[in-house]
């Protein structure tokens, strides 16, 4: 239902309450559309439409039902087939943009997003604006960004269905709008529907006739495709749109010049000036970085004297005095790394202003702030030139008007004066005052994005009454409260005057405009401005809207002259030209002393014709390019640009989207295959954070299906020989057979096995070729079937009655798969070379597996066939009579369950008749005898019930042997068990008690018995030495030449808990991956800067490269990540009992290459890494993979030089050469320089590094600094210095990796970063004076040099110890490098020669005795070895310029925080943590890694305080203040009762009120029940320190394992902890 019209009678206004209906009225129906809207609409929806209709009209609800309208139509039809069904609205700011964002959100349910330059889409590329198009179906963006991505090329205008343009009248000049509509808009053939939006279609300042009024319509009509339509009938639109009434407020002229203030302050001017230029011609000022700083230091003091003198004169007195003020304060801000110049300069500047500032005050009376305080003081302030008329009347006005109001000024300098000078009068003291300024976002004047929002929010919701605005606010913002607009400064422009006047939204509101009385020019300004309007509004209104739009005829220069790229269609206009390659400039290497741009020379020619010339950085595709003859400067520059442009993408400067190549990888010209690596990774590729499903490698070695085969086999032997270093225990030798020759590393092989108290070493050789019959077949596969089930699983299958055998007739073929195929046979002790297989013992195994079959096989088992008669000393076992005194520690099997026993003992005392009494935990017993526990338990009548019963030894879990522990751990102390390895504790053996008559004898010594313990370790290290040989043989390099242990090392991660991982060979080969792709790169691209080189450099090397390449070789399969479990490891025969079943959803086999299948985030926690399912599947770390190819690569580095890693890399798929003839060429390139002038430089230089160089362009390139380029240098050091990096790193981290061959790989990458750092290559640099060679052009870059050597020799001569050392200029450190790359170059990529040079430069190098760890470092391990948490705070300061950390670590008894501030989040953080690690060594805490220097004190006494101890008091310290956690509120925490959960919940609890980590003790006691052989149970003792509090200590409950008592202990304390208030407990399942 639409409104009403008003009424004829209604005409003229009426009263305050009729005012007050009509509010209401229109606040009622401000959602539903008016009837001149819906006109619009009308039209909107059938031709290209601009509205031109008053501010507050309601413009934006027309846009947002065209908005429905389309996406109605769009919804309706098919999605997918319809191309067209996009709406973009563009706004010419960025408030504008959040402003009709939350119009359209808050109107429609349709997907809006926005977008502008500070949400970062200036780097987005294809894919990123592909997204935002499919996601959403309304973009509210500024036109800047449309047409950026246009040119692009990542938007076309086909998607488009309709394009909105609010404030359309800017579509003029070069403005964004007008780029769009002539370079893309009317060259597109399926061009988007256009609806403008303006109050004044005016495109310049006004109108000199109708005439003109209609050409300027006519221009905007063309240029938009539009026509115009407006209201002919204005009477809705009066109604609804509020009555603005202008009134003229008149101010008299300023009489009062202040002619003698101005003189004075401009000579202060000139004084300053002079002084300022003086530096110019110092000594210290040699180069041109220190002439642009006095350039501009003269620039600003000028720019300041300008804009005070326009408040002096415009404003008065008072206003100027702020104006300094302000300028003070935007004045550059001192920074601890200024050059001399620029302090110097910047000190002058503020002299300036301080002096310019007296100058003013020496004008103002004292006590001139009391005059503000009343009306009289303020017309006395007028009087004395205080205040300008202007501003008394501006006083007068905002005392007398509305509460609501914006103030319209002119400079952005007047509005911040206008701001402080109003807020300080007492007579407005009712009013809250702001500002509001846009400008550039570098302007040191402008407010940020942030700030403008806040200020407008405020004004709106009524915090601020009184905002002084330039014309950042004059267009499109909607202020629904504003009851007056004052105009400052008077409109230049009827655009300006219409959307000023527009921003009043209150009826009978005021439109002020401020006019000088007399002055005919601003009355003659008006005059015009108010033709202007009304001739645009009568000429719209008169025009006829049905004729056709003119077609739009470009004359534009850049509209005629363009360059596109056909594959993309990203295109570069004239006009954009000189931008674009501005910004390819900024993208080139840089750093603080050099900034590489463009240089434009204009050459005017005869005919008043001009060229340019453009000189391009020295790293650029190309140095220099001259354009065509044109007729303008502007023309020429922009000819040859678009010149450049076009070349600089051929060579690829540019993409094919014309973006600057300089810090993306250039893909044009690199191999197929670098191509397919250098794609873009999918979701964290190469991370940990990334879990994948892999598969497992099947051993080739072992699979086969001999086995099955009649005719006999033919098998290599090796032999197992064992040997305890205990001599008096002894293992029988084993023999291997398998249907393959093993590669000699891996068939000859000694290994250490460690047991509780003892050692064994095993030997592995080869023993020739052994043939075994069909017959023998058979047995041995029974012999082995038996033990390993019997041993480590079950023979005894399914429960009672339907129990069976495992090995009966039909079995055979089930035990035994083809992938894992071979013979685990004893050998007769008495061979000690040959191998003579054990048959013996093999034949009694197949007499009791024939037995068992037989017992099994009969309807009713009869587990004992012996009679009933027995000689003396005889016991009936259940297939023999057997003496006694042949049962000592003879191996048996228990009929009734398959196990095996080893005879310890002949009970005489005890028999089947006795009292039972069971081992195990449960304390009620069910069973009075033993007779009465076998019939009730088994079902099984004993035959012979007063037989002597046998003390049994039961067989156990194979154990992991091939951990090294030490013996002495059992004696170590609890804070060393903490954080060091333990060996297993040795406990009571329990034993079992069984009747003899169940018992099968097996002729198998003990040695044997003992061996078959030992057998898993030994097979698990072999199989795993059998798949690194098989990777070894599928990468093929010099088969034999890289160790096969070398290479299972590099395939070994810490997760598999061996003695050795592949850490310390992944720090060698990252280094040699760094370098021999830097070699490739440098040779192979002499045309790439070292931007280029560095960015394609980490494409190659970065984690999900690595990860693809691995992939892409399987080599994920042969990764070992899960530690050793000999339950689950199983021989041929054999059948799990600990089965691993597959949940992964995956058919594929184990050894499927990739199985496609990952998580990014496992937030239930749910994955277990590593584990290996029975099928083969486990999850592992992305960049698990990552990481063992960078270990391959160094283990063939170790095993085959820089050949065998090129050759790995190559078999990856990653083709790098370093040729002989890619050499010379480099050195060819390098000859070219012109080192005549410094002959003399580059000998001092040889001289101090010790080497002579053959190609001295070298030596001279590798000095010379990029600075030196606006000197005319063609080169300079920047792509030596890549390849040098990649040189020192891998000479430095191949020293320390053969060198400390023993320490922690931590320690070890620890010493690399001490050792691979600018700041060691600096004071290299500094030692050996190479730095007086280093050229350069920078002044800035001299004198911080010169700091750092002065600060490098007081920090050596140990001055001032509290003092931190310097830092050195990246600039010295680079040079130690790049003259690293020249000489490997020159010794042709020697690296033996270039260390024997660089050893000698670099030393002495870091050792583990003079490490010294980061602060940040040191301290967190600190804490972390004392069980004390860290907590660290960052916060930016209220400049936001600096970051202030706080670290605070809580003690028993004290809390220690310590702050300091930087500018760099790290820097700070690191300065804290360094105070504080002071402060824990005055308490006798430090890091154990220095341990060696000074005593450790791991604890603290009780009722010491930190304050007592020497040299610490409270002033030394931030805080010493009881834990903020520890405030009486309980903490409410989740216990889980599973294993490990109480201890996980106390330790978070502890973490959150910030006390030491709880100790544990144990206490080791025997079962009061249970008999001999009864298990011992561990009680945990807990002790819990809480700061200033005591301690408590509590005892746990007795477990069979350690954790379990831990568990039981930490249970206790919480429930103690809730008792005293201190937690609530939430147990869960």
């Amino acid at each position: 239902m639409h409104p009403p019209k008003r009424s004829p009678g209604e005409e003229g206004g009426g009263s305050a309450e009729a005012d007050a209906k009509k509010k209401m009225k229109r606040d009622c129906t401000v959602l539903e559309p008016r009837s001149y809207q819906l006109a619009i609409f009308e039209v909107a929806v059938k031709r290209n439409t601009i509205a031109v209709l008053d501010t507050g009209a309601g413009k934006t609800m027309i846009s947002v039902m065209l908005i429905k309208h389309i996406c109605d139509q769009i919804n309706g039809s098919d999605r997918i087939t319809d191309a067209k069904r996009l709406v973009v609205f563009l706004c010419p700011t960025v408030v504008l943009v959040h402003q009709q964002y939350e119009e359209i959100k808050s109107q429609t349910s349709v997907e809006v997003e926005k977008y502008y330059g500070l949400k970062g889409v200036d780097t987005w590329t294809a894919e990123n604006w592909k997204k935002e198009i499919s996601q959403n179906q309304v973009m509210v963006m500024t036109p800047q960004i449309l047409l950026d991505a246009l040119r692009k090329a990542f938007i076309t205008l086909e998607p488009i269905r309709l394009m909105i343009l609010d404030e359309c009248h800017n579509a003029t000049g070069n403005h964004p709008y007008t780029r769009i509509m002539k370079e893309f808009y009317h060259s597109t053939i399926r061009k988007p529907s256009i609806f403008g939006m303006t109050a004044s279609p005016v495109i310049r300042k006004g109108v000199a006739s109708s005439l003109d009024c209609e050409d300027q319509l006519k221009e905007l009509e063309s240029l938009l495709d539009a026509k115009i339509c407006t209201l002919t009938d204005r009477s809705e639109l009066d109604y609804f749109v509020p009555c603005v009434k202008q009134v003229n407020r008149y101010y008299d002229c300023n009489d009062i010049r202040f002619e003698g203030l101005r003189e004075k302050l401009l000579q202060i001017l000139t004084e300053y000036d002079c002084e300022i230029e003086k530096l110019q011609k110092g000594n210290e000022v040699q180069y041109k970085d220190a002439s642009e700083i006095i350039k501009d230091s003269r620039k600003s003091i000028s720019a300041y004297l300008n804009r005070i003198l326009v408040c002096l004169d415009d404003c008065g007195l008072i206003c100027a005095r702020q104006a300094v003020k302000f300028s003070l304060e935007s004045n550059h801000i001192p920074q601890e790394n200024d050059s001399a110049v620029l302090s110097a300069a910047n000190a002058l500047c503020n002299k300036f202003l301080q002096a310019v500032l007296v100058g003013i005050v020496e004008n103002l009376t004292d006590g001139y702030e009391e005059l503000l305080n009343s009306e009289s003081g303020c017309k006395r302030a007028l009087d004395l030139g205080y205040f300008s008329p202007k501003v008394y009347e501006l006083i007068q006005i905002l005392y007398s008007f509305g509460i609501r109001c914006l103030v319209f000024v002119e400079r952005i300098i007047t509005a911040k004066a206008l701001e402080r000078l109003t807020s300080s009068i007492k007579c407005l003291s009712h009013f809250r005052f702001s500002y509001l300024t846009g400008g550039a976002s570098s302007s040191v004047d402008a407010l940020s994005l942030k700030v403008q929002k806040e200020t407008l929010e405020s004004f709106r919701s009524g915090k601020v009454n009184i905002l002084f605005t330039t014309d950042v606010a004059e267009e499109g913002l909607n202020v629904p409260d504003c009851s007056c607009v004052i105009r400052f400064d008077l409109p230049k422009t009827v655009r300006s005057y219409v959307q000023s006047s527009g921003r009043v939204r209150q009826e009978n509101s005021n439109f002020i405009i401020m006019l000088e009385r007399g002055n005919v020019q601003q009355r003659d300004l008006l005059f015009d401005i108010l033709r202007s309007k009304y001739s645009m509004i009568d000429t719209a209104m008169k025009r006829d809207n049905t004729s056709p739009v003119c077609a739009h005829l470009s004359t534009d220069f850049d509209a005629r002259e363009e360059y596109s790229v056909e594959s993309t269609g990203a295109k570069v206009t004239a006009a954009s030209s000189i931008s674009l390659v501005h910004l390819y400039c900024t993208k080139l290497p840089k750093d603080k002393f050099y900034n590489p741009k463009p240089n434009l020379i204009i050459d005017q020619l005869s005919n008043n014709l001009f060229a340019c010339k453009l000189l391009l950085p020295t790293n650029a595709a190309f140095q220099t390019l001259v354009g065509p003859a044109e007729t303008s400067s502007q023309k020429a520059r922009q000819s040859v640009c678009l010149e450049a442009c076009k070349k600089l993408h051929e060579m690829g400067g540019l993409d094919d989207y014309l973006r600057p190549c300089a810090d993306v990888a250039d893909l044009e010209g690199l191999d197929e295959v670098d191509k397919e690596i250098g794609k873009k990774s999918t979701a964290g590729e190469g991370t940990n954070k990334r879990k994948e499903l892999h598969g497992t490698a099947t051993i080739k070695a072992l699979s086969g299906t001999w086995a099955h085969n009649k005719n006999g086999v033919k098998l290599q032997a090796y032999r197992f020989d064992f040997v305890c270093n205990l001599l008096e225990i002894k293992y029988s030798s084993f023999v291997l057979l398998i249907d393959t020759v093993l590669d000699e590393d891996v068939g000859s092989l000694d290994l250490d096995l460690y047991l509780v108290e003892k050692m064994v070493k095993a030997k592995v050789s080869p023993a020739g070729v052994v043939q075994l019959d069909q017959e023998q077949v058979k047995k041995a596969k029974i012999f082995q079937e038996l033990f390993f089930n019997g041993l480590f699983g079950r023979v005894i299958i399914g429960r009672k009655p339907a129990k069976k055998f495992l090995l009966n007739e039909n079995t055979d073929s089930s035990l035994w798969s083809p992938s894992k195929m071979y013979f685990l046979l004893p050998i007769n002790a008495s061979c000690t070379k040959s191998v003579e297989i054990y048959w013996r013992g093999i034949n009694s195994t197949i007499s009791a597996v024939q037995f068992l079959r037989n017992v099994y096989s009969a309807p009713d088992p009869d587990f004992s066939t012996v009679g009933e008669t027995r000689d003396e000393g005889e016991i009936c076992l259940a297939n023999e009579t057997v003496k006694i005194e042949d049962l000592k520690e003879c191996l048996v099997m228990a009929v009734h369950t398959g196990k095996i026993y080893l005879i310890l003992e002949v009970l005489n005392d005890l028999s089947a008749e006795n009292k039972f009494d069971g081992v195990s935990e449960k304390s009620d017993c069910e069973f009075q005898t033993f007779n009465q526990y076998f019939k009730k338990k088994y079902n099984i009548s004993l035959k012979h019930p007063n037989q002597p019963m046998l003390l049994l030894k039961h067989s156990h879990n194979a154990h992991n042997l091939l951990t090294k522990h030490s013996i002495e751990a059992e004696s170590a102390s609890s804070e060393t068990k903490k954080h060091k390895k333990c060996a297993p504790t040795k406990k009571p053996e329990a034993h079992a008690h069984m009747p003899p008559e169940l018992l099968v004898r097996i002729d198998v010594s003990t040695d044997i018995y003992k061996s078959f313990y030992l057998i898993p370790s030994v097979m698990h290290r072999i199989e795993s030495l059998m798949l690194a040989s098989q990777l070894r043989e599928n990468v093929g390099y010099n088969t034999h030449r890289v160790p096969t242990f070398l290479i299972l090392e590099a395939l070994t991660t810490l997760r598999a808990a061996e003695d050795f991982s592949f850490e310390r060979l992944e720090l060698l080969g990252d280094s040699v991956l760094k370098y021999t792709v830097s070699c490739h790169l440098f040779l192979k691209y002499l045309d790439k800067h070292e931007g280029q080189l560095t960015s394609r450099r980490c494409q190659l090397i970065c984690n999900a490269t690595l990860h693809r390449l691995g992939i892409k070789q399987n080599i994920q399969t042969y990764i070992r990540d899960e530690a050793f479990e000999p339950r689950r490891w199983l021989a041929p025969g054999q059948i799990t009992i600990h089965p691993s079943p597959c949940d992964c959803l995956i058919d594929n086999d184990a050894d499927s290459a990739y199985l496609d299948k990952y998580i990014i985030d496992d937030v239930k926690n749910s994955l277990i890494i590593g584990k290996t399912c029975d099928k083969g599947h486990r999850w592992m770390c992305s960049k698990t993979v990552s990481d063992c190819v960078e270990a391959l690569i160094g283990a063939y580095y170790i095993g085959g030089g820089l050949d065998g890693s090129i050759a790995l890399l190559k078999w990856l798929g990653l083709d790098v050469s370093i040729t002989e003839d890619l050499i010379c060429e480099a050195i060819k390139a390098a000859s070219l320089w012109d080192y005549s002038l410094k002959v003399n430089e580059i000998k001092t230089v040889e001289e101090k590094i010790g080497y002579k160089f053959g190609a001295k362009g070298l030596l001279l390139e590798a000095l010379t600094h990029q600075s030196q380029q606006e000197l005319g240098i063609s080169y300079c050091y920047q792509r030596l210095e890549f390849l040098g990096d990649a040189v020192l790193d891998i000479l430095i981290t191949r020293h320390l990796y053969n060198t400390h061959t023993d320490i922690d790989p931590g320690e070890l990458t620890d010493l690399r970063s001490a050792s691979v750092n600018n700041e060691t290559f600096a004071q290299c640099a500094v030692k050996h004076n190479l730095y007086k060679h280093l050229q350069h052009g920078s002044q800035f870059l001299l004198e911080q040099i010169n700091d750092y050597i002065n600060g490098f020799r007081e920090s050596s001569n140990g001055s001032d110890p509290s003092k931190p050392p310097p830092k050195g200029p990246k600039v010295l450190g680079d040079i130690v490098e790049s003259i690293a790359g020249a000489l490997l170059i020159d010794t042709k990529f020697n690296l033996i020669k270039t260390w024997e040079i660089f050893q000698k430069l670099l030393s002495p190098l870091v050792t583990p005795e003079n490490l010294e760890l980061q602060p940040w470092r040191e301290l967190s391990e600190l804490c972390c070895h004392h069980g004390y948490f860290l907590e660290l705070t960052c916060e930016k300061t209220k400049k936001g310029d600096m970051v202030n950390a706080a670290v605070q670590v809580q003690l028993e008894d004290v809390r220690i925080v310590r702050s300091a501030v930087d500018r760099v989040k790290k820097e700070a953080k690191g300065k804290a943590a360094s105070l504080l690690l002071k402060d824990l060594e005055k308490k006798g805490l430090l890091h154990s890694r220095y341990g060696s220097h000074m005593k450790q004190v791991d604890e603290v006494s009780n009722g010491e305080k930190l304050c007592e101890y020497s040299g610490i008091s409270n002033m030394d310290l931030d805080e010493m203040v009881l834990p903020d956690s520890d405030n009486g509120v309980p903490v409410s925490i989740n216990v889980s009762v599973k294993k490990g959960g109480p201890r996980s919940a106390l330790f978070k609890l502890c973490k959150t009120k910030q006390w030491p980590m709880p100790t544990f003790d144990f206490t080791e006691v025997k079962q009061s029940n249970g008999g001999k052989g009864a298990p011992s149970q561990f009680i945990a003792t807990i002790n819990l320190r809480i700061p200033f509090l005591g301690a408590i200590k509590l005892n746990g409950e007795g477990k069979l394992d350690k954790k379990s008592s831990q568990d039981s202990a930490a249970m206790l304390m919480l429930y103690e902890l809730q008792k005293q208030h201190r937690c609530e407990i939430h147990e869960m399942l």
